[in-house]
């Protein structure tokens, strides 16, 4: 049992080191270059509004499908 344990503490510390590397060296690269072509702000709005826009209109769709369903199955 104190084997496991010992494993466990030892899987955690080097995910964590792993974690903590990670963090610093991208933080460094942040301030090597501050412009990585990170997406932006508007790009965010532009998509969330596309997205949006695609989903209602989908589901005005069902809707009126739903609707009228029982009468578009004689046409």
């Amino acid at each position: 049992m104190k084997h496991a344990a010992a494993r466990t503490r030892a899987h955690m510390n080097r995910a964590v080191l792993k974690l903590t590397t990670r963090v610093q060296e991208g933080l460094e690269e942040a301030a090597r270059r501050p412009d990585r072509g990170d997406i932006s702000t508007t790009t965010v709005i532009i998509w969330v509004a596309a997205v949006t826009g695609a989903v209602l209109i989908a589901g005005t769709i069902a809707v009126v499908i739903s609707k009228y369903n029982g009468k578009l199955t004689g046409l």
